[in-house]
C-alpha cells in the first residue's frame, strides 16, 4: 500500500512538473516544444484551448498504439491526458493569465527552466506503468519494436512533430529545436537516477 502511494506520488508530481515545463516553454516565446507547438497552432488556427488539443490528439495517440500493438486501447490513458491538459490550461490560464516575458534574460532562464523541468517530470511519471500521456506510451512501444534507446526514440518522435508543427504554423524557434535534440538525451539521463531512488524509498519500511 505505501509502495503504491510512492508511485502515485511520483505519477503526480511528474505530470504537475511536465504541464509547468511545456507552459513555461510556451510563454519564453521562445518556441514550444515539437507537440506542444502542434497544440498551440491548433489552438490558434481551429479553437479551443491548448489542453483540449492535448486530450484531443492524445485519444488518436491511443488508437493509434493500439495499432502499433496490436492490442485493446489502453483508454486509462486518457486520465493522463485529462491531467496533463488541465494542468497546462491550469498554468496558461490560470497562473499565468496576463504574464509576457519581455526580459532576454527571462525568457532564455524560463526556456532552459523549462526544457530540464519537462525532462525530470517525464523521468518521474514513467515509474509508473499506469496510464502514461500516449506521446511517453508511443515512445515506450517504438522503442519495445526498434531495440534503439530512449533518447534515439524520443528524439526522432520529437523531429518528425517538429516537420509537421512547422507546416501548421506552430511557434517554432530556437527552443523548439533545443527541446527537439535535447528531451530525448534527458529523459536517458534524469530517469536512471530517478527510478534508483524510487525503489530506495519504496524499499524503506515504516
Amino acid at each position: 500500500m505505501k509502495n503504491t502511494l510512492i508511485i502515485s506520488m511520483f505519477y503526480l508530481v511528474g505530470l504537475l512538473f511536465l504541464a509547468l515545463g511545456i507552459s513555461m516553454m510556451i510563454l519564453s516565446n521562445l518556441g514550444a516544444g515539437p507537440w506542444d507547438a502542434m497544440y498551440v497552432a491548433l489552438s490558434e488556427s481551429v479553437g479551443l484551448t491548448v489542453g483540449s488539443w492535448v486530450f484531443i490528439v492524445g485519444v488518436l495517440l491511443i488508437i493509434i498504439n493500439s495499432l502499433l500493438l496490436k492490442g485493446t486501447p489502453d483508454f486509462l490513458a486518457i486520465i493522463t491526458i485529462v491531467l496533463i491538459g488541465a494542468l497546462i490550461d491550469f498554468w496558461l490560464l490560470g497562473v499565468f493569465p496576463d504574464f509576457t516575458a519581455t526580459e532576454i534574460g527571462m525568457r532564455i532562464f524560463m526556456l532552459i527552466a523549462g526544457i530540464l523541468i519537462i525532462g525530470l517530470g517525464i523521468s518521474l511519471y514513467l515509474q509508473s506503468s499506469f496510464a502514461r500521456n500516449p506521446v511517453d506510451n508511443l515512445m515506450m512501444t517504438l522503442q519495445s519494436l526498434t531495440g534503439k534507446s530512449l533518447a534515439v526514440t524520443k528524439t526522432v518522435m520529437e523531429v518528425s512533430i517538429l516537420v509537421l508543427a512547422f507546416f501548421i504554423g506552430g511557434p517554432i524557434g530556437i527552443g523548439t529545436i533545443i527541446v527537439t535534440f535535447a528531451i530525448g538525451p534527458l529523459i536517458q539521463m534524469f530517469y536512471p537516477p530517478v527510478t534508483k531512488f524510487k525503489n530506495r524509498i519504496c524499499r524503506v519500511k515504516v
